[in-house]
């Protein structure tokens, strides 16, 4: 797996919930043009600030460039015509790193290098549409548990359904991800540029949403959750994927750190805990 896949697995472990913010990022968005796979051309890297950023005179160099890679170590990839092209190379890295069950559960392999550039940079930003992960939902039902004060919260043991993804987490082999992330990493920098952010580097955007990530308060009481009433003459089938956050100051938190906050304080920890070590890593 690189770097990266784990990176986008630490997050989106967490993320079914289905939640407004998700229902909302299926409809297309606008999106800078040559991105090529169908499936990440929807996708936004998108909002507002990200149109502004990508149009800005570009910077000198990285702030955070790649180190050289250590002797015996593979040297970097050159860019392909093609990202799809790189896909069956993308699982032979996976399955260095990993078991065979675990990519086949874990990991959608289709467009994945853009599919984890897109991903990487949404976990920033307000929206993380589904569609595009590199990883797959996490199985079962977001559960809620009511207060004697009619004030409804994250059930306790929602937090289980996150275990596997995150003792899977927890078994990679971090330095090795890192010499895959450096020798793929001219794979990484072409989708992003693809994505609408030609003269700016991919892993400057990813210290940015390593340290966003990183700095997200943990709360260990269980955190109120609202559900979002939706008028019309169709009774819903799926109502727990219209919970958010009844505190206003997070449901405003980005796509990654709401997705952090409702894994549960122990795993949000031991996640952190791992992207400190991909942090000290890429910078």
């Amino acid at each position: 797996m690189t770097l990266m896949a784990a990176l986008a697995a630490l997050l989106l472990v967490a993320a079914y919930w289905g939640w407004p913010y998700l229902q909302r990022a299926m409809a297309p968005a606008p999106v800078p043009e040559p991105v090529t796979a169908p499936e990440v051309a929807e996708v936004p890297a998108a909002d507002e600030a990200a149109e502004g950023a990508a149009t800005a005179a570009p910077p000198a160099g990285p702030e955070h460039p790649i180190g050289p890679e250590a002797a015996g170590d593979e040297p970097p990839l050159a860019p392909v015509h093609n990202l799809d092209d790189a896909d069956p190379l993308m699982r032979e890295q996976l399955a260095q790193l990993l078991s065979r069950r675990d990519v086949l559960d874990f990991f959608q392999l289709d467009g994945v290098v853009r599919r984890i550039v897109v991903t990487v940079d949404n976990l920033g930003r307000p929206q993380a549409p589904a569609r595009i992960w590199p990883v797959n939902p996490t199985p079962g039902r977001f559960t809620t548990d009511k207060r004697a004060d009619g004030i409804e919260t994250i059930h306790p043991d929602n937090s289980r359904r996150y275990a596997p993804w995150v003792r899977m987490i927890e078994s990679v082999d971090v330095e090795r991800a890192f010499q895959a992330y450096r020798r793929l990493y001219p794979l990484f920098q072409q989708a992003y540029e693809e994505l609408g952010y030609p003269g700016r580097y991919f892993n400057d955007r990813l210290v940015q949403v390593l340290d966003l990530l990183i700095a997200t308060p943990v709360h260990d009481e269980p955190l109120a959750v609202t559900l979002v009433e939706v008028k019309g003459p169709v009774r819903s089938l799926r109502p727990w994927v219209r919970y958010e956050f009844a505190d206003p100051a997070l449901a405003s938190l980005s796509a990654g750190q709401r997705m952090l906050l409702r894994m549960g304080p122990d795993h949000q920890r031991r996640l952190q805990a791992r992207m400190q070590e991909i942090r000290r890593l890429v910078d």
